[in-house]
């Protein structure tokens, strides 16, 4: 059965687990709640790594453009992420419309370090910053 949670349990004072040195419900909790949209395509990114970790599936989806969202998420795999690095943004600032954003995140699977490194597009809907689709580096 695919575990889906919209509502993800949490310490509101951990350190928030996109990297930044703040507590998760200073940093990105506010946005994963719908209290805050990210002001950038780097904001929305460390938000989307955060909901992965919390497996906020809500959260992504809505956060995901509406021409490239899946029908559901599920997280049936047992990941554990350990990590996020932003290795580069172009655009994405407060003015712009565009932007992407290369990352790496880090994940244990079956107990095995793993990486994932992604260059991610993003753009505006509605004046909101949205995921549409990255290019994946193996």
């Amino acid at each position: 059965m695919t575990k889906h949670r919209s509502e993800p349990r949490f310490d509101p004072e951990s350190p928030c687990p996109c990297g930044r040195p703040a507590a998760l419900v200073e940093c990105c909790w506010p946005r994963l709640a719908g209290r805050l949209p990210a002001p950038t395509a780097e904001a929305l990114m460390r938000s989307r790594y955060t909901a992965y970790v919390l497996e906020h599936a809500e959260y992504l989806l809505l956060s995901w453009h509406p021409d490239t969202r899946p029908d559901a998420l599920g997280f049936d795999e047992p990941l554990k992420w350990t990590g996020l690095q932003i290795e580069s943004t172009e655009a994405g600032g407060e003015n712009d419309s565009e932007g992407t954003v290369t990352y790496v995140a880090r994940y244990k699977l079956g107990g095995r370090a793993r990486k994932i490194r992604e260059k991610s597009r993003f753009t505006r809907v509605d004046g909101r910053w949205v995921y549409v689709d990255g290019d994946i580096d193996d």
